[in-house]
């Protein structure tokens, strides 16, 4: 079975290199220094005050399921989350798998997107972090699957200087040591990027073995308001859904209907 993973991170390393002819990492850094010292929003702090920690996903299309909701529009879809009670967005910005752009975070923040956006992507390299930074996002994803625990801890030291948080994306028991990097966020994510299987179970299983005082984030595969309350009960803090409400024709509406069913089930709890 080809490892999908792998053949990502291999298009991901050519479709730099066209970036960069286009926009020289020079320049990309200049354009980048006249933002440095302006407020960023803490995807942090936004999940720890948060009610729910939802961080709703702006999601057109996977590999593994095509294109999910193909005339989504970054001018529409990302305010409707925040307005709707998304504690952060996730924006997919990777173009040839997922049909993102970085211009999606630049359009969700002129229409008014205020809360934090996780710029969703295979990073592999620093160029894509001044790429984040410039685009309007408040922190990255940095896949330990995809890197080895040196570069991850590079790009980790990088995206401080640049004021972006980290959520950290762990699969498996053995990438656990890459925690070491004390990223803002511990993510677990329950599909596996190599196949794209996709197993909850394993945020249960990963979540004790991942440092106390962590803020957790469960990825992937969470579908339903029963298990939001069983990974709270567990120690998640954030909760990553995309395909949920993206292949729904509002995914604002859908959200909304999904807080709403944590809201009754909480109360049930309670009473």
């Amino acid at each position: 079975m080809t490892d999908i993973l792998e053949e990502i991170v291999r298009h991901k390393r050519w479709e730099l290199e066209q970036f960069k002819e286009l926009l020289p990492e020079r320049e990309l850094h200049r354009q980048t220094e006249a933002l440095l010292g302006t407020e960023v929003p803490s995807i942090h702090a936004a999940l720890k005050k948060a009610s729910t920690g939802i961080i709703a996903e702006f999601k057109r299309k996977s590999p593994s399921k095509g294109w999910i909701h193909e005339d989504g529009r970054a001018d529409i879809i990302p305010l409707a989350y925040q307005n709707e009670g998304a504690a952060a967005v996730s924006i997919l910005t990777d173009s040839h798998y997922f049909g993102g752009e970085d211009s999606f975070i630049s359009t969700a923040r002129k229409t008014g997107v205020e809360i934090p956006i996780l710029y969703k992507n295979f990073i592999v390299d620093e160029y894509q972090l001044f790429q984040a930074r410039l685009c309007g996002a408040s922190a990255v994803l940095l896949i330990a699957a995809a890197l080895t625990l040196q570069d991850c801890r590079q790009l980790r030291r990088m995206a401080r200087e640049l004021q972006l948080e980290v959520l950290l994306e762990m699969h498996h028991e053995k990438e656990l040591d890459y925690a070491e990097i004390e990223p803002e966020l511990y993510g677990i994510n329950n599909r596996h990027l190599g196949t794209f299987v996709t197993d909850v179970s394993t945020s249960f299983q990963l979540a004790e073995k991942l440092p106390r005082e962590g803020l957790k984030v469960s990825e992937s595969g969470i579908s339903d308001a029963q298990t939001v309350l069983r990974l709270k009960k567990a120690g998640f803090e954030g909760f990553l859904m995309g395909e949920c409400f993206m292949k729904e024709a509002d995914p604002g509406r859908a959200l909304h209907s999904f807080l709403s069913q944590i809201d009754c089930l909480e109360k049930q709890i309670f009473f």
